[in-house]
């Protein structure tokens, strides 16, 4: 079995393979190390073997993880990938560098409240449902317009770009499609707000991320692949 360093290696070339192929520069696409399940060990072992950017789906796993662990390795990325429940988004904003999991608008309220007297806001990704009915996001391009306009009105909130997560599936034609169209609800979100950062795309994980790579994702949140099976 592949220590985690050997997998990150083996990531970094088929992210840059994949940017190749589709005649993009290897440097456009991070790679986030998805940890939910995993243990401070498998954490530690990416970190030195250079991986800075990490995705957590719960608040709470996610505090007890890295909580310590950010002050100890200056650099560290910590963003909230998963679902965010209102009852835990004050504990995320103090701990999380970046929500990428942006998918309702209570949320957006939400956040906009505890945000408010920050120095620094809070970057933001809109979460998009591509056709995977059992995950969150905004239904639609009307529904990210809406939540677009009322994030403006939030000074402690900035949007950084989207995310999406492509229907569990092996029909290749229909991914592809789910991650087509985040770019392209993108490019019409970017012309109407030209003032906000669209630059990040969040679309790939460990099934699918060279099809997102080749599809124009910027990020790619990897799990599986990088530390292995996760414990039920």
């Amino acid at each position: 079995m592949a220590t985690v360093s050997e997998a990150l290696e083996n990531l970094r070339e088929r992210i840059h393979r994949a940017c190749i192929r589709s005649g993009r520069r290897p440097g456009e696409v991070a790679l986030m190390g998805v940890s939910k399940f995993h243990g401070l060990p498998l954490i530690e072992e990416a970190w030195e073997a250079g991986l800075r950017l990490f995705g957590e789906n719960r608040v709470q796993e996610a505090s007890k993880k890295f909580g310590d662990f950010k002050s100890r390795r200056p650099g560290t990325e910590l963003h909230m990938i998963g679902s965010l429940q209102r009852n835990k988004a004050k504990v995320a904003v103090s701990l999380f560098d970046c929500i990428q999991s942006l998918d309702r608008d209570e949320l957006v309220t939400e956040l906009g409240v505890l945000t408010a007297n920050r120095e620094r806001p809070l970057p933001v990704l809109l979460e998009l449902n591509a056709g995977e009915e059992s995950k969150g996001g905004y239904p639609d391009e009307e529904a990210l317009f809406r939540a677009t306009e009322t994030i403006l009105l939030r000074k402690g909130l900035q949007i950084r770009g989207l995310m999406t997560m492509a229907p569990l599936t092996d029909d290749i034609p229909r991914i592809r499609r789910a991650f087509r169209s985040l770019v392209r609800v993108r490019d019409q979100l970017a012309a109407a707000f030209p003032g906000c950062d669209w630059s990040c795309l969040s679309m790939g994980m460990s099934g699918d991320f060279e099809i997102a790579v080749e599809e124009g994702s910027t990020l790619v949140r990897i799990g599986t692949a990088l530390f292995g099976e996760r414990d039920p």
